[in-house]
């Protein structure tokens, strides 16, 4: 039997916590003299409870976690996470349904992005916050767990990332506990310095909070159904521009110039394919904007590079419906939901570096076919790529391509049209948050599509986020043999 204890003494544990984060929206909701503060004080008291049992009940008898149970904590956690984090929007005097409820919770904590929710402008400070805490807590978590649990659990080649690796590049700190500190020292000094830039440069301090936490774990809720549209100043565009970047850079390189090797974001491959890709595409789109959308260069430019580095990371923040952009833009923003940004980030989608590796083993039996005889090795950052994590990666993609498909077709059964269908899977397992057309186009939300669409989108959201067979291998009936 697989021993569950270490597993509900962690939830417990991240239930505890996200029951004191509930503190937060409560202290602003009684600030606003708004009676929703007992939402959060009745969902803290019961998330607390059952968080404070799941530790007491398992803690004089936790033990150490193996291979099968990091794969169960980590679904667990999330889930877990995603089912009380909807508990104040059930709670509220205009309460979301449970289906809506736990729709936007799943999307807060995965940093989607993706909301049913209607009326931003006029909702109450403290579900605005809890909307941002949600997405900033599931970005630290999501970077936590790419660095220190998938490269464990050798899931769709993040062993490459594993810090234990000999190459004392890669052996940043000794102990994966300190490195989750310095990722959270990070974190949190990026977060405060979009909040004092955004403060700076026009948004009330409230604002600036909350898109500062949306923006660096890439999750793009905002406060406003205008998105960042309804903020005119462009010092503001260009900061969340620069954070976005940020949020979908590997912190793992952060943390190394932290300690004083600056160099290695610099020369990380992942990094230099990501910001080039980025270029490459903000350029194309601008002329394009520029020529047939009658915009002057500088504001096509700007516009450009805020949306597409909005999909691109998986923010999904929006200044402009970018799917009206004539007939060129819209395909080139749905294919960039499927890149993201790079392993050990905020961000999801299929990831850089696989598109590498991709490209790297695609070379290397190309030049088989040319010259049969001679020995070719694939390389990923000046190191010898394994036939291991080339299997792993081509796998990832295989399960990442099918299970879009099985969502777009499952969809269109429920009565989506093809470009609602295939857009709202793209956008909701690549984490980015704003699809394509009327109905969940970056102009559009999620509330109007069928309740049953709405649950097989979460699990989607669950999938993307913890890179598909994290959660896949639960349902396999050898996974649970002894």
């Amino acid at each position: 039997m697989l021993d569950f204890r270490p597993v509900l003494f962690v939830v417990g544990a991240q239930l505890v916590v996200l029951a004191l984060t509930m503190l937060g929206p409560t202290a602003i909701e009684v600030y606003a003299g708004t009676p929703d503060w007992r939402a959060f004080v009745f969902a803290g008291a019961a998330t607390l409870f059952f968080g404070g049992a799941l530790v007491l009940a398992t803690y004089s008898e936790r033990a150490r976690l193996g291979l099968r149970q990091s794969f169960v904590m980590t679904t667990l956690c999330w889930v877990s996470a995603a089912c009380f984090g909807a508990l104040p929007f059930v709670l509220l005097g205009h309460p979301l349904s449970i289906t809506d409820a736990f729709f936007e919770s799943m999307s807060a904590i995965t940093t989607t992005g993706s909301t049913v929710m209607v009326g931003l402008d006029h909702a109450a400070p403290g579900i605005l916050l809890w909307r941002g805490l949600l997405q900033w807590i599931g970005g630290i978590g999501i970077i936590v767990t790419a660095v220190a649990v998938l490269p464990m659990l050798q899931v769709g080649g993040m062993q490459l990332f594993r810090t234990e690796s000999s190459d004392r590049s890669q052996k940043i700190l000794p102990r994966t506990g300190q490195l989750a500190v310095g990722i959270a020292v990070v974190y949190g000094a990026m977060t405060l310095a979009l909040v004092i830039s955004l403060y700076l440069a026009g948004m009330t301090l409230f604002n600036a909070v909350i898109h500062a936490m949306t923006t660096i774990s890439t999750g793009g809720f905002s406060t406003t159904d205008q998105s960042i549209a309804a903020y005119s100043n462009p010092a503001i565009h260009w900061i969340i521009i620069v954070g976005m970047i940020a949020g979908a850079m590997p912190f793992l390189l952060f943390v190394s110039a932290l300690h004083g090797n600056v160099r290695a974001l610099v020369q990380d491959t992942q990094v230099r394919w990501f910001l080039a890709t980025l270029a490459v595409v903000i350029a194309g789109i601008a002329i394009a904007e520029g020529t047939y959308g009658h915009q002057p260069f500088w504001v096509a430019l700007r516009l450009s590079a805020f949306n597409v580095t909005s999909i691109m990371s998986g923010t999904g923040f929006a200044t402009a419906e970018y799917d009206r952009w004539g007939n060129f833009a819209p395909g080139v923003f749905f294919m960039l939901m499927f890149i993201g940004g790079c392993a050990g980030s905020a961000s999801c989608g299929i990831k850089i570096f696989r598109f590498q590796i991709l490209f790297a083993a695609a070379g290397q039996q190309i030049k088989r076919l040319i010259r049969p005889r001679g020995v070719f090795i694939a390389h990923y950052n000046r190191a010898p790529i394994s036939a291991e994590i080339i299997e792993s990666v081509m796998a990832f993609s295989l399960v990442y391509m099918a299970c879009f498909a099985t969502l777009t077709i499952t969809l269109g059964v429920l009565g989506l049209d093809l470009l609602t269908a295939a857009s709202a899977s793209a956008t909701t397992m690549s984490n980015v948050g704003p699809g394509l057309g009327e109905i969940v186009g970056p102009a559009g939300t999620f509330a109007s599509i069928p309740d049953a669409a709405k649950w097989i989108l979460s699990a989607g959201m669950l999938l993307g986020r913890l890179e598909f067979f994290t959660v896949l291998v639960l349902f396999a009936p050898s996974f649970w043999r002894d």
